[in-house]
């Protein structure tokens, strides 16, 4: 492949600790599969060959020798292990594999599941000879009742201001709404050149991105930059704009602001290559020198291009709360549906998991290994590897991790029970969390809107949330 493949798998899942506690996020069981499989299947289906997964010890060890957590993928996975640092981000990850970067990279973040054409955004980047392509979709309203939370405010999501040109295409400003305390400011060097700019909200960055090798060359030498999605992007679309004539630094009316914040020189951005005489000769020489189409940036723009595709359609989840996680078992069984319907591809080694039941609604998913007794009902539901439903258990839009137990006379609603509880014979369990490796034993109980402490390895009691 022309271009290298990269897999972010060592975030923390701080935004969903009642389930990353004991769990890592990357081996986070999605309809049966660990999280990180989905991004690894999208590669693989596009034809990659070979990832560089960066990843924790705890997540490598889970993959080479935990059975319910195998990956079923085909490709190399070259795995780098990075300390289990809070404070290294997503751009520091990509200054520690520098060394084994030797082209342009694709860059996926652990937690993404969708079904984009990933041809869309690397034609973007190919076409535009782009510094920085990147996916962003609509932004989901999860709509299903968070187990454990009632009573609890939802906190307000800072939205991203996005401007793209004409063609929807072009990434011309992005700034988070946290940082506009003076108001969305546009600069003139971007309304010279793009009168028409088009400012979208409502988007979430699915954190994929195409990158030039050069940018990861320019975070080895510059190590004031920690995240990808929070400062390199903003950073390289607010430089794209930036001119030079003869060497000299031509700044417009706020560039010095922008230098100061940023701590960065122009000099830095404008990423030299060993070819640039020569690259400069062709243009100068080529019959496409004038050209004024679609690739009139590539011959008479800047050296930074920064480039969007937006989903319209499709499916496009950020797998890092916990309605997230949520709403990404609910769809997983659709997907399997689709394939059926050839809309949607799915790796076919998925297809060996799924165990229709009798007793199983249509939109509910069993893993293999899983013992269900009879007059059990199970509805809009996602059932673990190995988990045990003993008789006359009601399972109702919920979601069972791998190796549960339940015992006779249960019944479960809208409920996350985490891997290795055990339910106790004729609990009542409503939009409940119940922690890894907890046990649940009072009969005829009923609890609602609860939350397990996951915290602690002993019998402990129940709380209202």
């Amino acid at each position: 492949m022309e271009l290298q493949a990269v897999l972010m798998a060592a975030g923390g899942g701080s935004r969903m600790t009642d389930l990353t506690y004991n769990t890592p996020k990357p081996m986070l069981p999605v309809g049966n599969k660990p999280l990180m499989w989905y991004p690894l299947n999208l590669l693989e289906r596009v034809g990659f060959e070979e990832v560089i997964v960066i990843t924790t010890r705890e997540v490598h060890k889970m993959m080479s020798t935990d059975p319910k957590t195998k990956l079923d993928i085909k490709m190399k996975l070259d795995v780098v292990c990075i300390q289990e640092d809070g404070d290294m981000g997503t751009a520091d990850a990509l200054r520690h594999i520098h060394q084994k970067v030797k082209t342009d990279i694709l860059v996926v973040s652990c937690d993404l599941i969708t079904d984009v054409a990933l041809h869309e955004v690397v034609d973007l980047f190919r076409a535009h000879n782009a510094t920085v392509a990147m996916l962003m979709s609509k932004a989901h309203e999860f709509t299903e009742t968070v187990p454990g939370q009632k009573g609890k405010k939802k906190t307000a999501e800072q939205r991203d201001f996005v401007g793209v040109d004409q063609s929807g295409k072009r990434l011309l400003f992005m700034a988070n709404e946290a940082d506009l305390e003076d108001g969305l400011i546009v600069r003139r060097s971007i309304i010279r050149k793009h009168p028409r700019m088009h400012i979208k909200t409502g988007l979430v960055d699915a954190h994929l991105y195409c990158l030039k090798k050069a940018v990861v060359d320019f975070l080895a030498e510059n190590k004031s930059i920690s995240s990808i999605r929070g400062e390199l992007v903003p950073f390289l679309v607010r430089k794209q704009f930036s001119k030079m004539t003869s060497g000299q630094k031509r700044m417009d009316d706020t560039e010095t602001v922008d230098q100061k914040n940023d701590g960065l020189t122009n000099d830095d951005l404008f990423f030299p290559s060993r070819d640039e005489a020569l690259l400069q000769l062709a243009q100068e020489r080529s019959c496409w020198n004038d050209h004024r189409g679609d690739m009139s940036e590539a011959y008479h723009g800047g050296k930074l291009r920064c480039y969007v595709h937006i989903m319209d359609q499709g499916l496009c989840y950020r797998v890092n709360t916990l309605s997230a996680y949520i709403e990404a078992n609910r769809m997983v069984s659709h997907m399997w549906f689709c394939h059926r319907s050839a809309h949607f591809v799915v790796h076919p080694l998925l297809m060996l998991h799924f165990v229709f039941h009798p007793q199983m609604g249509s939109d509910s998913m069993i893993g293999a290994g899983c013992h269900v007794a009879d007059k059990t009902s199970i509805k809009r539901s996602t059932i673990g590897i190995s988990t045990t439903v003993k008789e006359k258990v009601k399972v109702t839009n919920s979601i069972i991790m791998h190796g549960v137990t339940i015992e006779e006379g249960c019944n479960i609603q809208g409920s996350v029970i985490c891997s290795n509880a055990v339910i106790g014979r004729g609990a009542d369990l409503k939009y409940c969390l119940v922690g890894n490796g907890q046990r649940i034993e009072p009969e005829g109980d009923t609890y609602s809107n609860t939350k397990k402490s996951i915290l602690l390895e002993v019998s402990v009691t129940f709380g209202l949330v």
